[in-house]
């Protein structure tokens, strides 16, 4: 591919660019003999990158700021950021793709310092930014973080020294508001201080960041021993490491616990980065990473109690990650929900059994676990698509109050505060 050669000529191009500046003129750049449809601009500024292309039938190839990228004619048509093909009020498009032709080329094509122009066969001008091409090619996706994370076992968390949020800082304020939620996105968890112990103090915290997302357990729930409802955590037996609602086709994304009464001993909680232990195996073992990651499983939730019938089933592999960059956005592990193993060849299993086990192990490791009591005031919230918690046995009456809530909500008021998520 011409990328190749063309990155190859990027070294010379600067060096090239640097000549320019001192002598404050434009040069004519050097290029294989036969390449005549190539063009390169040189600035007199140092801060300006050097932007080449190559025409192919069906694509454009572009070196611009050390990013080799590729576009499809048609992509470059489709996203037109032009008045008549996209509305920058609403920020959605206007163009109907279905009109263009998929086998469309620019009639012209040229460039300055910041922009490249395509003319098409019709006369329509369409500009892109080059800095908004490389922040929006797949070349460029590759290299970037759909959401920056820190990630952790016990020693790094607690030499973090993460701050709680007050109560009233949470509340009234966009500064604590912002502190809290980035807290959050690096780390998975993060804590509200000062929260009066009430059902509705703390659906009023829920709130503020997201709508509560109802569930078969209802809005708000009040989790005690009563074995009300068909599942483990109704008792007061210790429960493993586990992420919540795999048996739902998109587990919920966030989730808060309250301790607002415990009279007894134990029951301290369990936090574990789920996404920490999976890089270990990525690092350690890429190729069982990729079979976790590639293997669908079932999940399921059976219910038969008085007044609660329920038969859930979420389908999906233990890890997720963007195809793109192979970023890990979701780990699904809940070994008490885990169906029957049906979507898995029998010359494989083998295999992600022993996948399944080196990721255990790294789930497990004592200095990967981070014991928190949760009490009265103290609310707690958990990314339940990266951090596993449990909890150990308890004793007496505990009572924890808590809810899911919207992953997208939590994400869009991030966002809105100017994190990046």
């Amino acid at each position: 591919m011409w990328c190749r050669r063309l990155a190859g000529f990027y070294p010379v191009a600067k060096a090239l660019q640097t000549l320019v500046v001192r002598k404050q003129v434009l040069r004519p750049s050097i290029f294989h003999k036969n390449v005549t449809s190539v063009h390169r601009w040189f600035s007199t500024s140092p801060e300006v990158n050097v932007c080449s292309w190559v025409l192919h039938n069906d694509h454009l190839e572009i070196l611009y700021s050390g990013t080799c990228m590729r576009f499809n004619y048609v992509w470059l048509r489709d996203h037109c950021r032009s008045a008549s093909c996209f509305n920058a009020k609403t920020n959605q498009r206007s163009l109907d793709t279905a009109s263009v032709e998929l086998d469309i080329q620019p009639a012209q094509v040229r460039a300055d310092e910041t922009t490249l122009y395509l003319t098409w066969p019709d006369g329509h001008m369409t500009r892109y930014g080059l800095e908004w091409l490389v922040q929006n090619s797949y070349e460029g996706q590759k290299h970037q973080l759909i959401q920056p994370r820190i990630l952790w076992n016990e020693r790094i968390y607690k030499e973090a020294n993460v701050p709680s949020v007050s109560y009233s800082e949470f509340l009234e304020t966009n500064e604590g508001l912002r502190e809290f939620l980035q807290n959050f996105l690096l780390y998975g968890i993060a804590f509200v201080d000062d929260v009066p112990a009430t059902r509705e103090d703390t659906e009023k915290v829920a709130e503020r960041i997201s709508h509560i997302r109802e569930t078969i357990y209802g809005k708000m729930w009040d989790l005690t021993s009563d074995f009300s409802r068909g599942d483990t955590a109704y008792t007061k037996l210790a429960l493993d490491r586990h992420t919540d609602t795999t048996y739902f086709q998109e587990p919920c994304g966030m989730q808060l616990f309250h301790c607002v009464r415990h009279e007894g001993t134990g029951g301290r909680t369990l936090l574990v980065d789920g996404f920490y232990a999976a890089d270990q195996v990525r690092r350690q073992h890429p190729d069982e990473f990729e079979l976790l990651s590639n293997i669908p499983l079932k999940h399921e939730y059976i219910e038969n109690m008085a007044g609660s019938n329920n038969h859930m089933v979420g389908i999906g592999p233990v890890l997720n990650v963007y195809p793109w960059n192979k970023e890990l956005y979701m780990i699904r592990y809940n070994n008490y929900d885990r169906s029957v193993i049906s979507t898995v060849p029998y010359d494989v299993i083998q295999k992600w059994y022993n996948a399944h086990r080196k990721l255990t192990n790294e789930l497990r490791r004592p200095e990967n676990e981070l014991w928190v009591k949760l009490k009265p005031g103290k609310v707690l919230f958990v990314d339940n698509w990266r951090v596993l918690h449990g909890r150990e046995s308890f004793t007496g009456y505990r009572q924890i109050c808590g809810c899911y809530l919207t992953r997208d909500d939590v994400l869009n008021t991030s966002r809105l505060l100017g994190l990046k998520a």
